[in-house]
């Protein structure tokens, strides 16, 4: 079992990274991320790095983009109520707020599946992710 330079498994520390970025944000896995490019030297801890910031930041666009179609509708609604119409769109809101918390949930199983296979330094495969990876 290897160890990285601060002396715990190279398969606890990436699923250590999959783990924080998911219950503590982005910021801290881009954070461990930087730190494992810089000073560790084992590939699959680098590739576990950079996959769990890639993971995590596409689910941040994904739901980012869904949220778009919300704040477009209420800043119609806005404009709408500028001239005196009384315009209310909650059902669309509700709609797209449920798929908001589906794709976190889903997001969240992988994240969490992703974690328990690096701790044996294995990997779900996500091609779109792995091939942008291995670029």
């Amino acid at each position: 079992m290897q160890k990285t330079k601060l002396g715990i498994s190279v398969g606890l520390f990436g699923a250590g990274i999959y783990l924080i970025g998911l219950f503590s944000g982005l910021l801290a896995a881009v954070i461990l991320a930087g730190y494992v490019l810089l000073f560790e030297e084992n590939e699959w801890l680098k590739t576990c790095a950079v996959k769990a910031v890639a993971v995590l930041v596409l689910f941040s666009l994904i739901i980012a983009g869904i949220n778009l179609i919300p704040d477009g509708l209420n800043f119609i609604e806005e404009l709408i109520g500028i001239f005196g119409a009384d315009v209310h769109l909650t059902a669309v809101e509700r709609v797209f707020s449920a798929i908001v918390r589906a794709v976190m949930l889903v997001e969240k199983i992988l994240v969490i599946g992703l974690g328990l296979k690096a701790l044996n330094q294995g990997s779900i495969s996500i091609p779109a992710i792995d091939q942008l990876i291995k670029k």
